[in-house]
């Protein structure tokens, strides 16, 4: 079988410390822009060689939750510029892809009574840290056991300010969380968001946020795009965390889950901000 162009050009590269490149191009029969064209494209494979060792390297650190786009901005913040549409390229090439498939929650409502104004009305964008709040409870069952996660999540950046896990929806949780939440933070004049959960028609809730200068907002009744963003959050969690983490236990998911807000805050790349949560409020501090 004869050799191709491109396998005689990596014969001719290989010869050259002893031979003149003249000399093996003319025993070749090769033109000198043929053998130039075909180094030229074995150096584009060595660099490729070198980033489908980055992508594979950046996917595995996230455990398969990075689709290419994550991948790319991921890329991009090491100064390795690609277009991501290369970056999926290679992802098929390595038979690899992102494992998450984002699915819907629910939140755990309980009884509806009297309710806050809608304040936030769908405007999740905040200019500044701790402007706008949200919070919201989800349930999480592994076997027969069931906690209920209670966070809150700052609207500027996506960061959880803090996350309360209970084995009853009760209004111990949410002290907790609240107790969380104002622990060395001056929220005065924030927004605080929520559903018309009866935890946040409480007179507990509802005192601690008028005590410290905080206008509640509540989303209308059954209307999940009203606190999208807690929406975002749980999705993300379940997705990434309890569905691919093949919990046995109670205890093993709660452990893994504080791991998992440490990760989503620092590290997690937000599509949204191009950067992980902090990262992005502590770029918003340094310029001031």
């Amino acid at each position: 079988m004869q050799a191709s162009n491109r396998e005689r050009a990596e014969a001719i590269q290989e010869l050259r410390q002893a031979y003149k490149l003249r000399t093996l191009l003319e025993l070749e029969g090769m033109a000198k822009s043929t053998y130039y064209y075909h180094i030229a494209s074995l150096r584009k494979g060595d660099q490729d060689l070198s980033l489908k060792k980055k992508i594979f390297e950046i996917y595995h650190l996230h455990k398969g939750r990075y689709g290419y786009r994550r991948i790319t901005l991921s890329l991009r913040q090491e100064g390795i510029v690609v277009n991501h549409k290369k970056v999926e390229r290679i992802m098929q090439e390595l038979g690899i892809k992102s494992v998450v498939r984002i699915v819907k929650y629910r939140s755990y409502k309980g009884t509806v009574g009297k309710v806050a104004p809608n304040v936030l009305d769908r405007d999740f964008v905040a200019n500044k840290p701790l402007e706008k709040l949200t919070t919201d409870i989800s349930q999480v069952k592994i076997g027969q056991d069931k906690c209920y996660i209670s966070p809150v999540i700052d609207m500027f950046n996506g960061e959880v300010l803090a996350c309360d896990i209970s084995q009853s929806p009760d209004l111990k949780q949410i002290d907790r969380m609240l107790k969380t939440l104002f622990k060395g933070r001056n929220l005065t004049g924030a927004i605080f968001h929520s559903d018309q959960g009866w935890q946040y028609q409480h007179s507990l809730f509802v005192n601690s946020l008028k005590n410290r200068g905080i206008t509640q907002s509540m989303s209308r009744k059954g209307n999940c795009y009203d606190n999208a963003l807690m929406e975002s959050f749980f999705g993300s969690m379940k997705s990434e965390l309890l569905y691919l983490g093949g919990f046995k236990t109670m205890d093993e998911f709660k452990k893994e889950l504080k791991k998992y807000i440490t990760y989503y805050n620092r590290y997690r790349i937000k599509t949204r901000l191009k950067m992980s949560p902090v990262q992005f409020r502590e770029q918003y501090q340094n310029q001031l």
